[in-house]
């Protein structure tokens, strides 16, 4: 414990990067998504074309693949991005893909009804989609959406691998202390993982009860 606590302002600043990269990654994933969503149930052809290359390009892709891709292969086309930029881009892109198709399965959960009724009084699809649908299906796709972002936390662990400093990063820096000082590293950084993963779960437990009241 003393050699946790003789490195801790390292654990802290590897937490808060984790935290900032996470939430960075989350809102992009969540507003891009659902945008996708909203693309791949349009009734425009190459709208919907586009988006489902989207999701089905980077849902078959190994995240490792897109990061390598942000941090080594832009810069061949004088793309250059700061470690931290690349890595949010990478989880946020990523991320989006399914965030997509849960949205779309909540989407498709909407009675046909609904929508039909709300273009007879006049809405554009776009109205009827930001109206009527959306806040339907966002109620109903609470549970795997939570899913979605804790297994995006859980995924950042991959950006230790382009020298971005989050928490598993410290694993490799500290690779010469011996088996306690390592094990104590590895129980801090599980401990801070589960302090970001949890209280996710516990709000989208709370969202989920509160949206279930509201039906």
């Amino acid at each position: 414990m003393q050699f946790l606590a003789d490195n801790f302002d390292l654990l802290w600043d590897a937490f808060l990067t984790t935290l900032w990269l996470s939430f960075l990654a989350g809102v992009l994933a969540l507003v891009l998504g659902t945008l996708l969503a909203a693309a791949r149930v349009s009734p425009i052809p190459p709208l919907r074309g586009l988006a489902t290359f989207y999701v089905e390009a980077f849902r078959n892709t190994p995240l490792t693949v897109v990061f390598f891709f942000m941090i080594f292969g832009l810069p061949q086309i004088d793309f250059i991005l700061d470690f931290f930029t690349g890595a949010v881009l990478s989880l946020g892109l990523y991320t989006a893909a399914f965030v997509c198709e849960a949205v779309r399965s909540g989407i498709n959960a909407v009675s046909a009804g609904q929508a039909e009724a709300s273009r007879a009084i006049g809405l554009t699809f776009g109205q009827s989609l930001r109206e009527v649908v959306l806040p339907q299906a966002f109620r109903t796709v609470v549970p795997p959406l939570g899913n979605v972002f804790i297994a995006m936390v859980k995924n950042s662990s991959i950006a230790a691998g382009f020298a971005t400093s989050e928490l598993s990063s410290l694993l490799p820096r500290l690779v010469n202390a011996d088996a306690g000082e390592l094990t104590a590293v590895l129980l801090g950084v599980v401990v801070a993982y589960m302090v970001i993963t949890l209280p996710l779960a516990f709000a989208v437990n709370r969202i989920e009860r509160r949206v279930a009241i509201l039906r």
